[in-house]
């Protein structure tokens, strides 16, 4: 089975939404699960990712989680939002770097690399449905759906 952790900084805004939204899109076949490089454990989502994710019909108990070696273990997967997160991670555990992508690496493939998602903490909810949005479609292109 296919375990993807999806990684942001402090697991409260875009990797609980990516969680989410896969989630929604995929079957049983996949589990995933998100972290936070800084996170502080127990955080719930931001109020602005749970309203973006209301409108998609998402309902989220997120509870935020530090990113751990026993996650990393567990996933077959690790997708992080910004290079800076890939490289924390290669960086310290460098024997990953074959199952560490940031999402726009993974979806779009390594030579198409854009950047960075864009980090909406402390933004307007139009700000979270705007990196919703970029996250969807990237998830899209690799789910299938």
């Amino acid at each position: 089975m296919k375990r993807v952790l999806f990684v942001c900084t402090g697991n409260t805004c875009r990797s609980p939404m990516a969680e989410a939204i896969l989630k929604q899109k995929i079957s049983n076949e996949i589990e995933v699960q998100s972290a936070g490089i800084y996170a502080a454990p127990g955080s719930e989502a931001s109020y602005q990712a749970i309203e973006v994710l209301k409108e998609r019909g998402i309902t989220s108990d997120h509870r935020s989680q530090q990113l751990s070696e026993e996650l990393l273990d567990w996933a077959t997967i690790v997708l992080t939002m910004t290079a800076n997160h890939k490289q924390a991670i290669v960086t310290r555990f460098p024997e990953l770097q074959d199952k560490v992508f940031t999402l726009k690496e993974f979806a779009l493939g390594e030579d198409s690399f854009t950047g960075d998602i864009a980090d909406p903490f402390g933004g307007s909810v139009e700000q979270y449905r705007a990196t919703a949005d970029e996250i969807e479609k990237l998830l899209e292109k690799f789910s299938g759906s």
